[in-house]
C-alpha cells in the first residue's frame, strides 16, 4: 500500500485501555506458556496498531504543520501516550513477573527484560502531567521552528531552505545568510530561552517524583542505555579532547589557508570548504533518488528490494516545503512493515546523505521487519545511528553519479566532516549533562556554559560577536534534539566512531566491510550495543584505541588526498 493510501483514524483511548486491561489479566491468568504466548501476540498486534496510527499522525503534521487536523491529532496523541504509558507499564511488569519469563526469554533473548527493567523505572502516573506537558512544548517548539520566514535578497525563505545561501561561495552573500538566520533566532529568543527553561524545570521534576536526583539518571533510562553508563561518556568525551579535537584543528587550519583567511575563522568562513564552493549535488531531487535507486540496485540484492519498495510505496518526503517541520528522520509503520523517510532537500551535500543516511537506518529497520516483538527491530539508538552513517560510507564507489565535477570535494569534506562532526555532538551532549545537573540556571547562564564549551571542542571557531545568536553561545537553540530529544546527541558521535572502523575496512576490502556491515544489521534489537559490535568483529567506542586509531587512519588519508586543480 502506497503512503498516500494509508488511512488514519484515532483510537477510542478508552477502547484501547480497555483492550489492554483485558490483556494484561489474561496473561496473568495464562495457564501455560501456549495461553501466555498467545497473549502476547494479540498485544504485539495492538501496540503495533496503536504506533502505526501515531506514526501516520506524525509524518502527515510534520509535512505539513500548518494543516489544523493532524494538529489537533498531534494534540491528542501528546495527551494519549502518557496515559498509554501506564498501561504499558503495567504489561511490562506482567512480563517481568510472568512464571514463563523464561520460555519468553529463551524464545525473544534476553534484551527484552533487560529494556523492559530499565522502562520501568522511568514512569509513575504521578508524572502524567508532565509528560503531557513536556509533549506540547516539545510540538511548541517544532512549530515555532517550522514556521520561520526570512527575508534575504528580497524573497523569504523556511530555515531549510536558506541553507544553501549559509555555504554560498561568495564571501558578502554568505555573511548575510548567516546574519540573516541568526537576526531571526534573536528575534525569537525570549521564546526559544522559555520554551527550554520550562522543559529543564519540568523534566528535572520528574527525576524527583520518581526518586532521582533530578533528570540525568532519568535521562539515561529513557535513552534504554542498557550496556554503558555515564562514566563511560565522560571517558569518550576525554578521549574525543585528546585525539580528535586536534585533528580537527588540523583540518580548519589548512582551511583557513585555502580560503586565506585567519585562524580561527568566524562560523560563516567555517562553513565554506573551498574558494570555489563546497561540493553540491549534480543533479534535481528526482535526479538524486534515481542515483540512489542505482546505488541500492548494485549495492546488493536485499538493498535493492528494499529502495525499490520505499520508492514504489511512496515512503520518502524530503522536498523542502512551507509548514513543513525542521529536519529529518527515519521511522516505521508497523502494521505494514516498512519504514518511512522524512526530510528536507536543501540543494547541499546533505540531499545526498539523506538518502544514503536515512535510508542506512530504513534498510536496517526493513531487513528485521519480521522480528518478534516489534522493539527488537530496531537497537538502541547509537546502534541505530551506526546503520546510518556507514551506509554513507558504503556509497563512495557512486559518488560521481551524486556529484559528478565535485566528486573529489565531496570524498574530502564527507570524510573531514564526519571527523569535526565527532567534537561538535560531545559538546551538544555535555552542555546537557551541565545544564540537567544546574537546572535552575538562567538562560544566559546556560549559553555561557555553551560558549565555554564552544572553545573546548571548537577552538577554530571565533567568538567575537559577529553573527548575532551563534557568536553569543547561543547556536545550541538551533539543535532540536537539545529540545526534543535530550542526550540524544552522544549516540550520533559514538556510531561515527563505528562508521570510522567501516570506513577504513572499506579502503582496504569493500566486500569484506559489507559483510561485517550485514553482520552488524541484522542482528536488529536482539544485543545490546557493545554485543552487536563485538558479534560483528568490531571495536567499541569506549576503548580509547577506537578513536585513537580511527583518527590516525583518517588523518593520513586527508594528509594524502590530492587536491590539486580544486580552489
Amino acid at each position: 500500500m502506497k503512503f498516500s493510501e494509508m488511512p488514519y483514524e484515532r483510537p477510542d483511548l478508552d477502547e484501547l485501555k480497555k483492550s489492554m486491561e483485558e490483556l494484561i489479566r489474561t496473561l496473568e491468568a495464562a495457564a501455560d506458556f501456549e495461553e501466555a504466548m498467545a497473549v502476547f501476540m494479540k498485544m504485539e498486534k495492538l501496540q503495533k496498531n496503536t504506533e502505526t496510527r501515531r506514526s501516520l499522525a506524525k509524518i502527515r503534521y510534520d509535512i505539513d504543520t500548518r494543516d489544523a487536523f493532524y494538529e489537533d491529532e498531534m494534540k491528542f496523541w501528546n495527551g494519549a501516550l502518557p496515559e498509554l504509558e501506564e498501561y504499558n507499564q503495567k504489561w511490562i511488569s506482567a512480563l517481568l513477573n510472568s512464571r514463563f519469563r523464561p520460555e519468553f526469554e529463551k524464545k525473544f533473548g534476553r534484551v527484552m527484560f533487560l529494556n523492559a527493567e530499565i522502562t520501568l523505572k522511568t514512569f509513575s502516573p504521578e508524572i502524567i502531567p508532565e509528560l503531557q506537558k513536556e509533549n506540547d512544548l516539545t510540538q511548541e517548539y517544532t512549530r515555532l521552528i517550522a514556521s520561520a520566514q526570512i527575508p534575504f535578497e528580497g524573497k523569504t525563505y523556511t530555515l531549510s531552505q536558506l541553507t544553501p545561501f549559509k555555504t554560498d561561495s561568495d564571501d558578502a552573500r554568505r555573511q548575510a545568510a548567516w546574519m540573516a538566520e541568526g537576526a531571526w533566532y534573536k528575534e525569537h529568543q525570549q521564546k526559544l530561552d522559555s520554551i527550554y527553561d520550562e522543559l529543564v524545570k519540568l523534566r528535572h521534576q520528574m527525576g524527583c517524583k520518581l526518586g532521582l536526583d533530578g533528570y540525568t539518571q532519568l535521562g539515561y533510562y529513557r535513552m534504554q542505555r542498557n550496556c554503558y553508563d555515564k562514566k563511560d561518556v565522560e571517558r569518550f568525551r576525554e578521549s574525543v579532547v585528546k585525539y580528535l579535537v586536534p585533528v580537527a584543528s588540523e583540518v580548519y587550519r589548512k582551511q583557513a589557508q585555502r580560503l586565506g583567511k585567519e585562524y580561527p575563522m568566524s562560523f560563516a568562513d567555517n562553513a565554506l570548504a573551498f574558494r570555489s564552493g563546497n561540493a553540491r549535488p549534480a543533479g534535481n531531487p528526482d535526479e538524486i533518488l534515481a542515483q540512489g535507486r542505482k546505488f541500492y540496485d548494485e549495492l546488493s540484492p536485499q538493498t535493492s528490494a528494499f529502495f525499490r519498495t520505499m520508492l514504489e510505496g511512496e515512503l520518502l518526503d524530503v522536498l523542502s516545503t512551507e509548514g513543513k517541520a525542521g529536519g529529518g528522520y527515519c521511522t516505521s509503520l508497523p502494521d505494514y512493515e516498512v519504514p518511512f523517510i522524512f526530510a528536507n532537500f536543501n540543494g547541499t551535500q546533505h540531499d545526498v546523505e539523506v538518502v544514503t543516511h536515512e535510508a542506512g537506518h530504513a534498510f536496517a529497520a526493513w531487513l528485521n521487519r519480521e522480528r518478534v516483538p516489534m522493539e527488537t527491530i530496531w537497537p538502541s539508538l547509537e546502534a541505530c545511528e551506526v546503520h546510518s552513517m556507514s551506509m554513507e560510507f558504503f556509497a563512495w564507489p557512486w559518488a560521481e553519479g551524486f556529484f559528478g565535477k565535485d566528486t573529489r570535494k565531496f570524498r574530502y569534506t564527507h570524510l573531514s566532516d564526519a571527523l569535526t562532526f565527532i567534537p561538535y555532538g560531545t559538546m551538544v551532549d555535555h552542555f546537557q549533562h551541565v545544564v540537567y545537573e544546574k537546572p535552575d540556571m538562567t538562560p544566559q547562564e546556560r549559553h555561557g556554559v555553551w560558549k565555554e564549551l564552544l572553545g573546548i571542542y571548537m577552538p577554530w571557531m571565533r567568538l567575537d560577536g559577529e553573527i548575532p545568536f551563534y557568536a553569543d553561545g547561543e547556536g545550541w537553540q538551533r539543535q532540536h534534539h537539545i529540545y526534543t530529544r535530550p542526550f540524544y546527541y552522544i549516540d550520533y558521535c559514538l556510531a561515527q566512531t563505528v562508521s570510522l572502523q567501516f570506513w577504513a575496512r572499506i579502503q582496504k576490502d569493500p566486500e569484506d566491510a559489507w559483510k561485517h556491515y550485514m553482520a552488524y544489521t541484522s542482528q536488529g534489537g536482539s544485543a545490546v550495543f557493545t554485543d552487536l559490535l563485538k558479534n560483528a568483529e568490531l571495536t567499541s567506542p569506549f576503548e580509547e584505541s577506537c578513536l585513537k586509531d580511527v583518527c590516525s587512519a583518517a588523518r593520513a588519508w586527508l594528509d594524502a588526498y590530492d587536491l590539486s586543480g580544486i580552489e
